[in-house]
């Protein structure tokens, strides 16, 4: 064993991680289409049974009209439908008296990929049913709220009210409130008469979330896609599941797309429900949609159902101040990789941070990440640099222990890890920098993908830090994840790692390994299909850190590192007695009683 041998054992480890870590999150592009029709089908279904049941016990409902193949109920009422909009610094939202709800969110500070403001919420609508009579109901969603007010603005909160008096004398009220600097609609239901209005005093709503693209490509944005919630105060998420049932109270949930949310956060907690979604999976700009079935109980014949509407950014810091654990929107490690959410939330955001305080360009914060990320590593980057010095030392004896022994590789085990004892060289040092980069590359992975402050930024050639950049689309498509383009970005980050291959390849001891000969070649192809499509801002990231660990290894091993003072430690230490450790002592009965075995092999072949 030598130190090129163990670098590339964390190579492929490394690689393995990779390709595992892609496939995971590459697999949920593929959702079955079965699932889609079944889904789709059951929704229909349960539209059309509940407008059936409406216009059977209704007596106010005098028309109907078909929507998406399903029968839906139309309120009859002189009340004509009307707008009103409200906005501060950060939003402008649309209501309609239709439902007496928010029919569409405008994020004035953010961009999509069309140029345009963001739009949020325009397709999505949160329904209840209330009792109107004896054995009459009617949805909510489509009733004409006839008493709209727009109540005095008192520092600088904004006040909107819908009524509607129920055929049975009850009233309902719809009271949002949008305060300066907010991207949260707050929504209070004023109930009189709840008793009943509700069956029991339960109320059960229904809201209907589609999220729709704003980034460059759909497909990516449409993996990063997934629900959040808070279910008995504890944030979970679902990303490969298509439905999950409630056991416990449900205090916040959200269809997430890459860089905003769609939420509705109840404080009290709705007490059991159920949530449906799906991703797209057609080519149109839609990614996903979301119906949840959520419940409360009442108390008292007057009661308020104080919600709130969240249409913003995944952004760490305005989350947090929404609702518990809300934070966790953005995915900083989660379930497998949960191990590197800890090295983002406390060294490498606030370290990020603090650089963008002063540095403008993005580009060059990551520039400073990336050194920082390199002097905390140094210590053991060093340690693994002086164990391929000591290698690169022992190569004659290497060599002269290979040409005796010739072809018996268990022989030449057995030699190696007895010079390397009698030396004092740990055969596993090699391998340090490659295993090192797997949290570090993870936990950059995770951090690049979520943050929104890179969206929309350009460096150098790159016009988006949070996409791949790109300087040719191709007329086709290559499979693996490679795309139909080509990242610049992504070269150089492949051609620094192919340096790094061929520099290590110059300090192994021995260079006749078929293993070690395609190396470089290998692992370089294979960061070809992984990088391509990732953000620029990680692939400029580990070019960077290559030309660093380059640089710094030409360095240590020409300036710093004496290598005839290393030799004479060696001498030293051959002539200090040494007790084996347990570890060496199995491994060379291990190796022993292999070519015993081999022995025996060969002689019984003879």
């Amino acid at each position: 064993m030598n130190t090129d041998k163990n670098t590339i054992i964390g190579f492929i480890l490394l690689a393995g991680l990779f390709f595992t870590y892609f496939w995971y999150t590459n697999k949920q592009q593929t959702e079955l289409t079965e699932y889609k029709k079944h889904f789709d089908d059951s929704v229909m279904m349960l539209k059309a049974e509940a407008a059936k049941a409406a216009a059977a016990k209704n007596p106010i409902i005098s028309d109907t009209t078909k929507i998406g193949g399903a029968t839906a109920a139309i309120i009859a009422d002189s009340v004509q439908e009307q707008f009103t909009e409200l906005e501060n610094d950060l939003v402008k939202v649309k209501f309609s008296n239709k439902g007496g709800q928010v029919v569409g969110v405008t994020l004035k500070k953010y961009s999509n990929n069309q140029k345009q403001l963001v739009q949020l919420g325009d397709s999505s609508s949160l329904n209840y049913a209330v009792n109107i009579g004896e054995n009459k109901t009617a949805q909510v969603n489509k009733v004409l709220f006839p008493t709209v007010n727009v109540l005095p603005t008192k520092e600088g909160i904004q006040k909107l009210e819908y009524v509607w008096t129920t055929p049975n004398g009850k009233v309902i009220r719809h009271l949002f409130t949008l305060s300066p600097n907010k991207y949260n609609v707050d929504w209070s239901i004023q109930l009189q008469g709840a008793s009943s209005l509700f069956t029991n005093q339960q109320v059960n709503f229904l809201w209907d979330v589609h999220s729709y693209q704003q980034e460059s490509t759909s497909v990516y944005e449409r993996q990063m896609s997934n629900i959040c919630f808070s279910e008995g105060n504890e944030f979970d998420y679902i990303s490969s599941n298509t439905t999950h049932t409630f056991e416990k109270p449900v205090q916040w949930i959200g269809l997430v797309q890459q860089f905003f949310a769609t939420s509705l956060i109840y404080k009290q907690g709705f007490v059991s429900g159920k949530v449906d979604w799906q991703r797209k999976i057609d080519s149109s700009n839609g990614l996903a949609t979301m119906q949840s079935q959520l419940q409360t109980k009442l108390t008292g014949d007057n009661a308020n159902i104080d919600f709130s509407l969240y249409y913003g950014p995944n952004d760490f810091q305005i989350l947090k101040s929404q609702a518990p654990e809300m934070e966790k929107i953005v995915n900083l490690g989660r379930d497998l990789y949960s191990f590197v959410r800890p090295i983002n939330k406390y060294i490498l955001m606030p370290v990020f941070d603090f650089f963008a305080g002063f540095v403008k360009n993005f580009g060059w914060v990551i520039f400073l990440l990336t050194i920082f990320i390199r002097l905390v590593t140094s210590p053991l980057t060093y340690s693994s640099f002086l164990s391929s010095a000591k290698m690169k030392v022992l190569k004659p004896e290497l060599d002269e222990i290979k040409k005796k022994l010739g072809d018996d590789q268990q022989g030449f085990a057995m030699e190696q890890m007895k010079l390397f004892r009698e030396a004092g060289v740990n055969p596993l040092g090699g391998c340090i920098p490659a295993l090192l980069q797997i949290p570090i590359f993870f936990a950059l992975y995770s951090f690049f993908n979520s943050a929104i402050a890179l969206r929309g930024q350009s460096f150098l050639w790159s016009h988006d830090l949070s996409s791949y950049d790109s300087i040719f689309t191709l007329p086709f498509t290559i499979p693996l994840g490679f795309g139909n383009h080509i990242s610049l970005f992504t070269l150089l980050a492949v051609f620094t790692s192919f340096l790094m291959s061929i520099y290590n390849m110059a300090m192994t001891p021995t260079q006749d390994n078929p293993a070690l000969k395609y190396m470089p070649y290998i692992f370089p192809f294979m960061l070809l299909f992984i990088f391509n499509g990732l953000p620029s801002a990680l692939t400029w990231y580990y070019t960077v850190s290559n030309v660093i660990t380059l640089l710094m290894q030409l360095v240590i091993q020409k300036v710093i590192i004496n290598h005839d003072k290393i030799l004479a430690d060696i001498d030293v230490k051959r002539k200090t007695p040494k007790k084996k450790s347990n570890w060496q002592s199995k491994y060379e009965q291990m190796v022993d009683a292999q070519k015993k075995v081999q022995t025996l092999k060969d002689k019984t072949k003879k």
